[in-house]
């Protein structure tokens, strides 16, 4: 399997360099030369199997020959061993045409882990043997940067530097990332920022040849194609297990970065009969105008209890314009360069049409993620995260017959107690497995919203190439 850029012009890699340098270096996003095709024969074959041989299953094509797939599922079977649920990822029923798909039984309680726990074997991996000292670095709005420091802590070879907005994470959120004291974690907290302008920093950073060129840099978010890849098993998991390929199946998805819901689209591009993508956004809605009007313009973000989708930029939406626009890197790349100067752009026709057969959207105002909080726990026994709510509210005011419909849940209520105390009266306790998590020490560094400040700090505690 060869990888290629999304803007055209930086050298084609492997699997195992491409999960190895995340961004492109022509500013880009990695994705497959050539969606791999799954027929439903092999679709059929996937039912009644475990998470692990599902995910072996899935992810082979994507490897290549890069490891054998005994060695796949025993890294497989690591990454997935620390979850608190033996199917992994288990669907529950909420009603006769709805379901969740629960993401977050892994180590840190969301839908991350089930990308980073193997991502972060990866990077082990190919860097055994090796004297490569690799520097990640990575923005988050609250979930990503805990996973990732769960599965990158004490790992050798890798040093870690998490960005996120200070104050815009949930107390559990960030006490999960800065209470990790490994010394190659870096926590590193924006004074005044959004997440936005974290991930501007983070691409800024691969982007200035002077910091790039110092350092193996590398990314967690969903820039890196191996933790995008990785996301795509469950969506076959659960169709399978709802009646594909004979049947297809709907899914709505909380977005704000649009990886979650790309891995979705490349299901469906393998061959997964999935019937719709619903893109539930919360009221920073830029991918909802994207979809239904074509107007793919940046607003100022608003924050909400929903922290993990206030984002206004979505990196991963390059990857989709870019397949729905013939693939060719050059036009993407000047489209794109003009919304970075202009903060707005339009889709074309044959990437709004394009999305269309498969995508569909919504935007979810704070009222109706509380109403959808209440349903479920009311009407369906089930508490839910903010998130997952809004993926849910959409999911119910889609029109889409008798399709079945399963919404991601991507994080533990416990994550967000106080806003599931406020809809539903009840306050979701921490699951035992996160221990004393309000009694251990902090560490972290509080710096301005700055390339200069935020390299500097990079460049005093990275190894360099």
């Amino acid at each position: 399997m060869r990888y290629i850029s999304t803007r055209g012009t930086a050298p084609i890699l492997d699997f195992e360099q491409v999960t190895l340098a995340g961004l492109a270096s022509d500013g880009g996003l990695y994705l497959p030369e050539a969606w791999p095709q799954v027929t439903a024969d092999e679709i059929a074959g996937l039912r009644g199997l475990s998470y692990v041989d599902t995910a072996v299953a899935v992810m082979a094509p994507f490897i290549g020959d890069t490891m054998t797939q005994e060695e796949l599922k025993a890294m497989c079977t690591q990454a997935y061993g620390r979850f608190a649920h033996a199917a992994v990822a288990p669907l529950v029923q909420l009603d006769q045409r709805h379901w969740l798909l629960e993401l977050f039984h892994g180590p840190t309680l969301a839908f991350k882990d089930v990308a980073l726990q193997l991502v972060g074997l990866l990077f082990e991996r190919f860097l055994a043997g090796t004297d490569k000292q690799l520097t990640v670095i990575g923005a988050t709005s609250g979930d990503t940067g805990s996973a990732a420091i769960d599965a990158l802590a004490g790992r050798m070879g890798v040093e870690v530097f998490m960005l996120h907005p200070k104050g815009r994470v949930s107390d559990v959120q960030r006490r999960q990332m800065t209470t990790v004291l490994a010394p190659n974690i870096h926590n590193i907290a924006l004074e005044g920022a959004s997440f936005d302008d974290a991930q501007a920093l983070v691409k800024a950073m691969f982007n200035d040849a002077d910091f790039s060129g110092r350092f193996a840099l590398s990314a967690v978010n969903s820039i890196n194609w191996a933790r995008l890849m990785a996301q795509i098993v469950y969506y076959f998991y659960a169709a399978v297990r709802l009646g594909a390929p004979e049947r297809p199946i709907a899914f709505s998805v909380p977005t704000g970065n649009f990886g979650d819901v790309f891995a979705g689209y490349v299901a469906a591009k393998m061959g997964l009969p999935i019937a719709k993508l619903i893109v539930a956004t919360n009221v920073n809605d830029i991918l909802h105008r994207a979809l239904s009007t074509g107007d793919y313009s940046q607003g100022t973000v608003v924050p909400t209890p929903s922290p993990s989708m206030d984002i206004q930029v979505s990196s991963n939406f390059e990857r989709l314009l870019f397949d729905l626009g013939g693939r060719d890197g050059p036009a993407l790349a000047a489209q794109l360069h003009g919304f970075e100067s202009s903060k707005a752009m339009r889709l074309t026709n044959a990437q709004l049409q394009g999305a269309a057969t498969l995508f569909t959207s919504d935007r979810i105002g704070l009222d109706d993620m509380a109403l959808a909080m209440r349903w479920a726990h009311s009407d369906a026994g089930q508490t839910i995260d903010p998130h997952s709510a809004i993926g849910l509210a959409a999911a119910r005011r889609a029109d889409l017959g008798d399709v079945p419909v399963v919404t991601l849940a991507t994080a533990h209520p416990a994550k967000f107690g106080d806003a599931v105390e406020r809809a539903t009266g009840m306050r979701p306790a921490l699951p035992a497995r996160i221990g004393n998590l309000y009694d251990r020490e902090e560490r972290f560094a509080s710096l301005p919203t700055r390339f200069a400040d935020v390299t500097e700090y990079i460049a005093a505690r990275a190894t360099p190439r």
